[in-house]
């Protein structure tokens, strides 16, 4: 909570100093430094890189289950990383997510899979399935065995979350003095074979990143032929962290379709022309 004050007093603190006049004393100045709480938070962009397939966790369930057992069937895979007794952010993301993915033209399970994955010790089996229902029911449609996990690390084994973290770049860190962890926002899209493709930063999730990113994740596995129009018009834009009109495709395209268009013209012409000269020569 007090890393969420600091942020909002930083944001507020440049605007009130801007107002000082235009020759403010140096006193005045405001330092472009992030609070001490949030040095080293973030997400790393880490696109290509491959799950640790051999990380072992725990499901909902109380079930031993290997990351890589997710991967493999041709499902792109969407990953989050959250604590299930997160006061505020974590709860934030999740409700992003399955605000999003209920907007989608396929189904949770069946199209793609989402794993959720705990990266506090203190969680346990019951907090993963008491946050599975949670989102479940929110999400309101019916999920396979699979689908959606809430996985916790196995009792004294913070390497396995730590190792996964690093893989995808997601930064995060106990705060001792507000007796919680600092942590990034975002979620993860991998290919059916464990491939980072994509990064989505924030807490909210538009339909249409999240729609092109798991087609794009898919390889061609995922959607129909009006998603793969929509990715070749679209492109990834990692300065607005989302999806917009690819313009030099769509000029190309235009400017291929005009070439073809311009030859059936002229083709059409010719074999008129050609027609009548044929027809002229056997009346003479």
């Amino acid at each position: 909570m007090r890393a969420a004050f600091l942020v909002t007093l930083l944001l507020y603190a440049v605007p009130a100093a801007a107002q000082l006049g235009p020759n403010p004393p140096p006193r005045a100045v405001v330092e472009n430094k992030l609070p001490k709480e949030l040095e080293g938070i973030g997400i790393d962009e880490r696109v290509g890189a491959r799950i640790p397939a051999d990380l072992h966790f725990l499901n909902q369930d109380g079930r031993d289950v290997r990351l890589g057992d997710y991967f493999g069937d041709g499902k792109p895979v969407m990953l989050v990383l959250a604590y299930y007794e997160c006061p505020m952010l974590c709860t934030i993301v999740l409700n992003g997510v399955v605000d999003g993915v209920r907007e989608l033209p396929f189904d949770a399970g069946d199209g793609y899979r989402i794993v959720t994955v705990s990266f506090d010790p203190r969680d346990d089996v019951k907090g993963a399935a008491r946050k599975r229902e949670t989102y479940l029911n929110a999400y309101g449609k019916p999920i396979p065995p699979k689908g959606w996990d809430f996985l916790v690390m196995r009792p004294g084994d913070a390497s396995s979350v730590r190792a996964l973290a690093d893989t995808v770049g997601f930064h995060y860190r106990w705060d001792e003095e507000n007796k919680q962890f600092a942590h990034a926002a975002g979620a993860f899209l991998f290919t059916p074979s464990g491939q980072l493709a994509r990064t989505l930063n924030g807490i909210r999730f538009p339909v249409m990143n999240l729609r092109l990113s798991l087609v794009e994740a898919s390889e061609g596995k995922l959607g129909g032929p009006w998603d793969k129009i929509l990715l070749f018009c679209y492109h990834y834009d990692p300065n607005s962290k989302g999806y917009a009109l690819a313009a030099s495709r769509i000029m190309r395209f235009g400017g291929l379709l005009m070439v073809v268009v311009l030859a059936l013209v002229l083709g059409r012409f010719w074999l008129r022309e050609r027609r009548r000269a044929r027809n002229e020569a056997r009346a003479a």
